[in-house]
Formats: structure tokens, C-alpha cells, sequence
């Protein structure tokens, strides 16, 4: 069932999403060779509680940290560790939540550990690129499956793997409500994207095949070929004038002003 906000509960969802956006924005200033990935999580949650907000993912069918941080390799869900220090060279993806008044914020962010290799600095930055595009493909009226599309269709002249088993969702009371979000597709298709919808849109592109495994902690999800992938998430909803990203300090004015001036 597709829950549809309030214009106060969408005023608290925007506050979840500062909220997130200001932990992943202290974990990203963490991110140095020899910190661990506890170390990112530690600090994330220090900002969340701080704000007086709550991590979303923390207990979430069981698990154990307020971040999910995934290591080169790693497309989602890794969990941080005391044991697993970062090197020059790796990249990580950051995934974070957090929840006030009940609803939640939800984003991602892949980021560099030192110099990494441009053949991986790309595919970051494509991964990046192609959300800013399936955002930016969303409108009153239209189709969920015009967000998949604009991200395919980024995304599939060079070359990557974009990966079918995770998808974005619908977020609000819950961290994971209908409908699904596919990162792939033909445009027109799927629920209308209607005022009072809230969607988390997440990428997830891989250096080689799209093809995924689970780890035996039942929770890490890795490349089948053992590449590297990268992690995009923003949440949002529609306004008349189109995206209103919630998790993005200015609402994603600057990179949605930008794809209209380039197009």
C-alpha cells in the first residue's frame, strides 16, 4: 500500500533528511586511511542523537549499527566493524537513516579513501550523476518507471553493471514502503507519481558484472566478480516545480538547476 504525506509529515520527513544529510556529511569528513568503518559509524550516530533524532537502521531487522558502510566490492548492507580500517585506495558507500516525529530520511553517498583509481573515481561519478538524472526525470503526473529509465539510460553507454535485486523505495512511517523504485526500465509504467509521495531513488552500479551475492553474515552484499561498485540515495518528493529533495541541503536546487542548463 502506498502511503501519501501530509504537508506536516513531509516537514518532518525534510527534517529527518537534514538530519541524515548532517551525519553522512561527518562520516564523509572521517573518511581516512587507518580510521574504521566503527569509527564512521560512531560518528554518525553522535550527530543523529545529538539533533534528537533516531538512527533508522539500527535494530532494523537486527541490525547492529546506525550506518551500513560497504567496502570496494561491497554494493550494500556491510556492517561496520572495529576490524575492518580503511586504506588508501578503497572506496566506501555510506548508507544512513534517520527518524523524528516517526518518519524517516534515507541517503547514500560512495566516497574515495585518498587517491583512488580513475577507472573507480568514474564510476563514482556516474553513479552519482545518473541519480541527479532519475530525479530530475520525476514529475506530478508521471510514471514511477521514468526514474528507472533516466537511470538506465545514463548509466548503460559505459559499460557498468546496474544492479536488479536492490531497488529504491517508498519511505515515511516506514524505512521501506511500496512502491519499489527499479533503477532500470521503460519510462511510463508503474504507479503516477502523485503530490504526497515519498520516494527514496538508489542506484547501485557496479565496475563489472550487475550480478550480486550475499556474505554469510546474511547481511553484506558483494559483486559477483568481486568489482567495485558505488552507491547513490536521495529521498524525495514533488512539488509543482518539480524534485524537492529531502535529504539534500538545498533541496537539490543546485543539481537540478544544473541538468537544466546542460540539456
Amino acid at each position: 500500500m502506498i502511503e501519501f504525506k501530509t504537508e506536516v509529515e513531509i516537514a518532518l520527513m525534510r527534517e529527518a533528511g537534514l538530519i541524515t544529510a548532517a551525519a553522512l556529511a561527518a562520516a564523509r569528513a572521517a573518511v581516512a586511511p587507518g580510521q574504521t568503518t566503527a569509527d564512521l559509524d560512531a560518528v554518525a550516530e553522535k550527530t543523529i542523537r545529538s539533533a534528537g533524532a533516531v538512527p533508522s537502521f539500527k535494530g532494523y531487522r537486527g541490525f547492529p549499527a546506525t550506518l551500513c558502510t560497504s567496502i570496494n566490492d561491497e554494493i550494500v548492507h556491510g556492517i561496520p566493524s572495529r576490524k575492518r580500517p580503511l586504506r588508501e585506495g578503497d572506496i566506501v558507500s555510506i548508507d544512513c537513516g534517520a527518524i523524528v516525529g516517526g518518519f524517516h530520511g534515507d541517503s547514500a553517498i560512495t566516497v574515495g579513501v585518498g587517491q583512488i583509481s580513475p577507472e573507480v573515481e568514474k564510476l563514482i561519478e556516474v553513479c552519482e550523476a545518473s541519480l541527479w538524472r532519475g530525479l530530475a526525470a520525476a514529475r506530478l503526473g508521471g510514471r514511477v518507471s521514468d526514474i528507472g529509465a533516466a537511470i538506465e539510460g545514463y548509466v548503460r553507454p559505459y559499460g557498468y553493471g546496474i544492479v536488479e535485486e536492490y531497488v529504491g523505495h517508498g519511505i515515511g512511517t516506514a524505512l521501506h514502503q511500496d512502491p519499489q523504485v527499479p533503477n532500470f526500465g521503460k519510462p511510463g509504467r508503474g504507479p503516477k507519481l502523485e503530490r504526497g509521495l515519498v520516494l527514496a531513488v538508489e542506484p547501485m552500479v557496479n565496475l563489472g558484472t550487475r550480478f550480486t551475492r550475499t556474505l554469510d553474515d546474511d547481511w553484506t552484499v558483494v559483486t559477483q566478480d568481486g568489482l567495485a561498485s558505488a552507491h547513490f540515495e536521495h529521498t524525495f518528493t514533488l512539488t509543482d516545480d518539480g524534485p524537492w529533495v529531502l535529504t539534500s541541503e538545498d533541496g537539490g536546487a543546485s543539481k537540478l538547476a544544473a541538468l537544466r542548463v546542460a540539456s
